[in-house]
């Protein structure tokens, strides 16, 4: 608190009471959100270092206001009353040995883990229960934390009017010419797909729901299932003979809208390497969570690669998850000329960019619409990767082989917009 206060106080003693209330007040806040504190801190230090006290006083609201509108829009990503515990098997036996019962615990056999899922009140104190834990079995051996919620895209749909909107997927990039006879075995985390599209007559998609709702949200989903492998002969997806394997895991209210919860998105990355796909198409981004990241870590293990949206926050947004994970592909969008998509998330964990704007794609319900966006760039490297894993299996080193023929199209080298550069298939 006193690095920001202290260089206010030189630089403009005395300050009116108002003011000087004003910024207690504020320096207060400041502290509450400590999740923030550096970020803010910069935002303050940049406010002060040319102003008049009148305008400190009118670019602190504005600060607060952005804030407070942060913390409602966090609030919204977070079940409170709903944590989580993710470990092996011989550690929930030593938690029940010294006291720790969990009503309802799922096995996930594909990742080795058993996951607990716990409710509590809103005020329940998981720091003090997650140090609790730990000191049992130590900190290495258990993940605990709550059930973050995930977004996709928001849909960014041409006029339906227009039969053939946006741009063919096929006609972005330069494609090999064995893809269209390839079955790549890829996995989708997302929404839920239409199938009775006619992009999908004669697709091979597989599906598991892991959310407890009859009439999901299926927009987004159905789109990249598209982009990936519809077989329309006037709307061909990237990989037509695919087979997809598409977890369900968006549910929607009205509060919320449509959203993923860890839960959802743990047990499908589990239900994936069941099934053994060499890629997973992971479209949704949100705020980080420990349970995930191990999840993530262990798919990486068991031979996967998880490709994610960088998300779309705009260029001074914070890193999004799953994407900024190190064991995960973070891909950024470009238009058909190379150049960045506007609201595209920056910064050192990007990896990649392939064409994300102006995407045509199948909309639920029939017909075909046009996107923008991180998440419908995904598809396009998802499809090259499990391509390019089947003549080498080891995904580190499929990925150097991606990065190196990527057109670097940025500042050289790798960059915080583009990553290694645009994605170019071999």
């Amino acid at each position: 608190m006193s690095s920001i206060y202290a260089p206010l106080q030189a630089k403009y003693s005395p300050l009116s009471a108002a003011l000087r209330g004003f910024l207690a007040l504020f320096l207060w806040f400041v502290v509450v959100i400590s999740v923030l504190g550096q970020e803010v801190e910069d935002q303050v230090a940049d406010i002060v270092s040319d102003a008049t006290e009148e305008r400190i006083e009118q670019a602190m609201e504005d600060l607060l206001a952005d804030i407070e509108s942060r913390i409602s829009e966090d609030a919204l990503r977070i079940q409170t009353d709903h944590w989580l515990v993710m470990a092996e098997a011989d550690v929930f036996e030593q938690l029940e040995q010294e006291g720790y019962l969990f009503d309802r615990i799922s096995e996930l056999d594909g990742l080795g883990f058993l996951l607990a899922e716990v409710a509590a009140p809103a005020s329940f104190d998981l720091s003090a229960t997650r140090a609790g834990i730990y000191e049992v079995i130590g900190g290495d051996r258990a993940d605990v934390d709550l059930n973050h919620l995930y977004t996709a895209g928001v849909p960014n749909a041409a006029d339906p009017a227009v039969e053939m909107a946006g741009l063919p997927p096929r006609e972005l990039l330069a494609l090999p010419t064995d893809l269209s006879d390839l079955s790549l075995r890829i996995g989708i985390i997302d929404s839920s797909v239409d199938q009775t599209h006619s992009a999908f007559t004669n697709a091979s998609i597989t599906t598991r729901r892991f959310i407890e709702n009859d009439t999901p949200p299926n927009f987004h989903g159905t789109a990249i299932a598209s982009i990936i492998a519809s077989n329309d002969p006037s709307a061909l997806g990237l990989a037509p003979r695919a087979e997809l394997f598409a977890a369900e895991v968006f549910d929607e209210t009205e509060e919320r809208g449509e959203f993923a919860s860890t839960v959802s998105l743990i047990k499908a990355l589990n239900w994936l390497i069941t099934e053994q796909v060499s890629v997973i198409n992971i479209s949704l981004a949100g705020p980080p969570n420990r349970l995930l990241e191990t999840a993530l870590a262990r798919v990486r293990e068991r031979g996967a690669l998880a490709i994610a949206a960088a998300g779309n926050g705009g260029p001074m947004a914070q890193p999004m998850y799953p994407a900024a994970y190190p064991e995960v592909v973070a891909v950024t969008a470009t238009d058909d000329r190379g150049r960045a998509f506007r609201l595209a998330n920056r910064g050192e964990y990007v990896d990649i960019a392939a064409p994300g704007v102006n995407i045509r794609h199948a909309q639920a319900g029939g017909g075909y619409a046009a996107s923008s966006g991180t998440s419908y760039a995904v598809p396009f490297v998802a499809v090259a990767a499990a391509r390019l894993l089947q003549s080498n299996s080891e995904p580190a080193m499929m990925l150097d082989a991606l990065y190196a023929s990527a057109i670097d199209i940025g500042a050289p080298g790798r960059d915080q917009i583009y990553g290694y550069g645009q994605l170019r298939f071999q």
